[in-house]
């Protein structure tokens, strides 16, 4: 019986025997209890998976032997960066793992005027590491085959003035039309997710200028959170593949 799916960051073949990473490790010897024999799946993001029996197993050290390989065909055909500024709390780490669930492509996290998360240099990257990491369980427990990148946090002014080749998009409670309005130019689209307060006027004029669609939600109030994963599962829904 297969017992996990496990990410492993290196180049994988078939018919070679491979040491697994210290938290896969420590996830399969510790905390499952895993047994040399027993079955598991390996992916690297390269778009395969990889079937791969358990050949030796302790607490601290893992190897497994690579048996076969199938072509993993679970990714959406939209490509969406979400570009979130960031929430308060374990609220972030909500949104970075159902977005990667939904199957976003990439994620930057932003600051805005009003964002409430106040944090040095050093604590954003290991934030950024965290969130990298939370993005790797939602695809070992999804089943995606390629890894979304974290982006490192960058100020929302200099997110919208990156180069992109596809629909913009931005959420606005007195947008004249939804998701549903939308005509995508390519299967490439942004989505910009603003703070719990809201984007401040002057950032959505900013939005606006660098070719960012207001899109209604609908009648009511949506926090951050719910607005950004509803707002992904609709784009899967019309553009992706989802429904």
């Amino acid at each position: 019986m297969r017992i996990s799916r496990i990410y492993h960051p290196e180049v994988l073949n078939t018919d070679t025997e491979i040491e697994l990473s210290a938290d896969a490790s420590h996830h399969l010897g510790r905390v499952l209890r895993a047994q040399s024999g027993q079955e598991i799946s390996l992916f690297n993001g390269d778009g395969f998976d990889y079937s791969a029996q358990l050949s030796q197993v302790s607490k601290k050290q893992v190897f497994a032997e690579i048996t076969g390989k199938t072509e993993n065909q679970t990714e959406s055909p939209l490509k969406l960066h979400l570009g979130q500024v960031i929430s308060r709390g374990d609220r972030m780490d909500f949104t970075i793992q159902k977005s990667v669930e939904l199957g976003v492509t990439e994620i930057t996290p932003l600051i805005s005027e009003r964002c409430g998360v106040k944090l040095n240099a050093e604590r954003m990257n290991k934030k950024v590491e965290q969130w990298q990491k939370i993005a790797i369980g939602a695809c070992e427990q999804s089943g995606r085959a390629f890894v979304p990148k974290i982006n490192p946090v960058i100020q929302l002014n200099d997110w919208l003035a990156t180069e992109f080749d596809g629909t913009r998009v931005n959420l606005h409670p007195y947008a004249k039309h939804g998701i549903s309005g939308l005509a995508l130019t390519n299967q490439q689209a942004q989505l910009l997710i603003g703070p719990e307060g809201g984007l401040s006027d002057d950032e959505i004029e900013k939005a606006r200028e660098y070719e960012f669609i207001d899109v209604l939600m609908g009648p009511r109030v949506l926090r951050t959170e719910t607005a950004g994963l509803s707002a992904i599962s609709l784009l899967q829904s019309y553009f992706g593949d989802l429904g």
